[in-house]
């Protein structure tokens, strides 16, 4: 029904420098509706979430609220229109209270009532059912009720659209529950809800429909009733099933040795990053990877069994015997290393030479009184830079000066040096060109071929077909399934992602 639109979006467009994030977007949401906004990393979500608050200003389209054209040039203006927004990361101040937070900005500061101001959040906190006294200190109160009390100033704003920008990554279960009631609660009242989420099952448990892009262009708009999941994903990722090349991936002969005995073991392994508890275990000599959409947990189990993140539960072995990994220090004393997947963020220290990144692992593991010599730095930086083809004017140039996919060779460099048993590569070849790539897809299976154990992750799951020998899928931090042989096919992969059982 046309007469029930509350937002619509004509041709929205964005780009930046190089770079064309949104061409010709639609989206249309009701009222009273929930609506799902889907896409893999870098389809253009947040980009579009942020020209609808006003972030960022569009290049081109058009934006409707009832029917008539609206300007958002900054975040006010979005308000003034009667659309908010709750983050992920909670925006409001934990040292002010439950009251004060709804309101601040909106009172006369000295000259407020304070009486009238608790009696009226008061009366919107029980009109929405949230735990919390008006009185009490925000930070006292738990992650999912800090976000009810962001929807309730939004409500109370009189917000006609509500963005929730992944308001369930750190809820447990019970709190998404909640948060799912007050979600029902706003859409009875009339309230379009836009619902930004990775989770493929709370899409489904509380969504009308769904909106999807892929790399900056919309996709479709689904009724969630009428969209399987495994259609979902293929439409994410990009290929639909009968596009799917059900063969046997190509092994070159020799480049993969057979596998041996166990190397790492995890038993009902989880960790502070809310990882469920899962199963593990690599083979000298195999390569295996975690794959599931962007969100899925896969990332999050290979920091557990790093030690990334703080492990809570469950038993580790290497080589047979139980082990304790507190810290990645832990890990790396055992033989493990690991490429993270921000390498910016978690990799390279940019103020630093490449020679000085390439040691910095091996001199951990030395110890600060055992510092290694000049000549030996030289000979390490310069046998691997040569070995991986790092394009560096010197070992001595700032890394944060090089290209990112030089960059990722010199921290594959760094744990290479470390001469792992056991190495993990989150994204190793994310952001580069197609032969650096191949480059670091041959050295993987070269690596194991000498009987080293990889875990390789990569959101290009053609990339992990040729490399892995087995895979591990994993849904909404669950693992769903795993598959080896016959079954390291696409169709399998997106089937699993869609259908498996938690586990």
């Amino acid at each position: 029904m046309q007469d029930d639109i509350i937002l619509r979006l004509e041709g929205i467009c964005k780009e930046f420098p190089g770079v064309r994030a949104l061409q010709d977007v639609q989206f249309t949401l009701h009222k009273g509706e929930i609506h799902a906004l889907m896409g893999e990393n870098g389809a253009g979500k947040s980009t579009l979430i942020k020209v609808l608050t006003g972030v960022y200003q569009k290049d081109g389209g058009s934006i409707y609220m009832e029917g008539k054209p609206i300007n958002i040039n900054s975040t006010q203006d979005a308000q003034k229109s009667g659309i908010s927004t709750v983050y992920q990361e909670i925006t409001l101040c934990p040292n002010l209270t439950v009251a004060e937070n709804m309101y601040i900005g909106r009172t006369s500061g000295l000259f407020t009532n304070w009486r009238k101001m608790n009696e009226k959040a008061k009366k919107m906190l029980d009109s929405l059912q949230i735990p919390a006294s008006p009185s009490q200190q925000l930070g006292s109160c738990s992650i999912a009720v800090q976000q009810m009390v962001a929807i309730a100033r939004a409500v109370d704003m009189d917000c006609k659209v509500l963005i929730l920008d992944e308001p369930t990554s750190s809820l447990d279960e019970q709190e998404v529950e909640k948060l799912f009631k007050l979600m029902t609660d706003l859409k009875s009242r009339g309230v379009g809800i836009i619902f930004v989420t990775h989770f493929l099952d709370q899409v489904y448990s509380v969504c009308d429909r769904i909106t999807v892009l892929r790399d900056g262009t919309f996709i479709g708009d689904y009724l969630v009733s009428e969209l399987p999941k495994v259609q979902l994903v293929s439409k994410m990722m990009g290929k639909e099933l009968d596009e799917f090349d059900d063969t046997k991936k190509e092994v070159i002969p020799d480049t993969i040795a057979k596998t041996g005995a166990p190397v790492y073991e995890a038993e009902r392994l989880e960790s502070a990053a809310g990882v469920n508890p899962f199963e593990f275990t690599i083979r000298k000599g195999e390569v295996n990877g975690f794959t599931g959409l962007l969100g899925s947990g896969r990332s999050e189990s290979v920091r557990a069994i790093y030690g990334a993140d703080r492990i809570t539960g469950g038993k580790i072995k290497m080589n047979g015997k139980e082990v304790r990994i507190k810290k990645p220090l832990d890990a790396m004393k055992l033989g493990i290393s690991y490429l993270p997947e921000d390498r910016k963020r978690d990799g390279i220290i940019g103020d630093l030479s490449v020679k000085d990144n390439i040691i910095l692992a091996l001199q951990v593991m030395k110890g600060m009184f055992r510092p290694i010599s000049n000549a030996d730095a030289d000979k390490f930086a310069d046998e691997y830079i040569k070995l991986l083809g790092i394009k560096t004017a010197s070992p001595d140039t700032p890394i944060k000066s090089l290209s990112g996919g030089n960059q990722q060779k010199a921290i594959l460099a760094r744990w290479l040096l470390a001469n792992p048993v056991y190495l993990i590569l989150d994204e190793p070849t994310r952001g580069i060109d197609v032969g650096t790539k191949l480059e670091i897809q041959k050295l993987v299976l070269k690596l194991a071929a000498e009987g080293k154990s990889v875990t390789f992750i990569s959101s290009e799951i053609d990339e992990m077909l040729h490399v892995c020998t087995r895979l591990i899928v994993m849904r909404d931090r669950h693992v769903v399934g795993e598959l080896t042989g016959e079954d390291l096919t696409q169709t399998k992969i997106m089937a699993t992602i869609a259908g498996g059982e938690k586990k």
